[in-house]
């Protein structure tokens, strides 16, 4: 019984591969399932979890879990979707209406901030792709915002100044 890739292979090459922090994980899990069953009591437990954290290979997982049921090979599940499918909507859109501003000025300046505010949030919980694009739309929906209130602080001074040389002449 392995945990790792190539599961119930005595490949030599496969069990000198060093271990990811998920194959690390799964260990655990199967550790700590046997635990709540109540194949393995509580200091056995605390054993294998410290030697599934420590271990560096494959050959080491396996000698945690292999006298576990359950420790049957689980092969990572391949995504079905294509690599850009795993990108966050919320950031393309946060990029796309950040440089939609060019075009729709300030219409589409709320959209880019808040869509990429959104998108972070997700990206840090999920995992998924896009965080750059995130950025780069909050980036230009902040920007498009500065600029949309230093025009208005503008206009705001012109009518104001227009407002007041048209009263001291009369």
């Amino acid at each position: 019984m392995t945990v790792g890739p190539g599961y119930g292979s005595a490949d030599m090459t496969r069990a000198q591969m060093r271990a990811s922090t998920a194959d690390r994980d799964r260990a655990v899990e199967l550790v700590t399932r046997a635990y709540t069953e109540g194949r393995l009591d509580k200091d056995e437990h605390d054993a294998r979890v410290e030697r599934a954290m420590t271990a560096s290979t494959f050959a080491e997982l396996d000698s945690v879990v292999i006298d576990l049921p359950g420790a049957r090979p689980v092969a990572p599940v391949p995504s079905a979707q294509p690599q850009w499918a795993k990108t966050n909507s919320l950031a393309i859109t946060s990029m796309i209406c950040g440089i939609a501003q060019l075009m729709f000025g300030p219409l589409a300046t709320v959209p880019a901030v808040v869509c990429g505010h959104m998108a972070r949030s997700q990206i840090r919980r999920t995992g998924e792709q896009g965080a750059g694009m995130a950025l780069a739309g909050l980036i230009m929906g902040w920007i498009g915002v500065g600029f949309t209130v230093l025009v208005v602080i503008g206009a705001v001074l012109l009518v104001a100044a227009a407002t007041s040389g048209s009263g001291v002449g009369g």
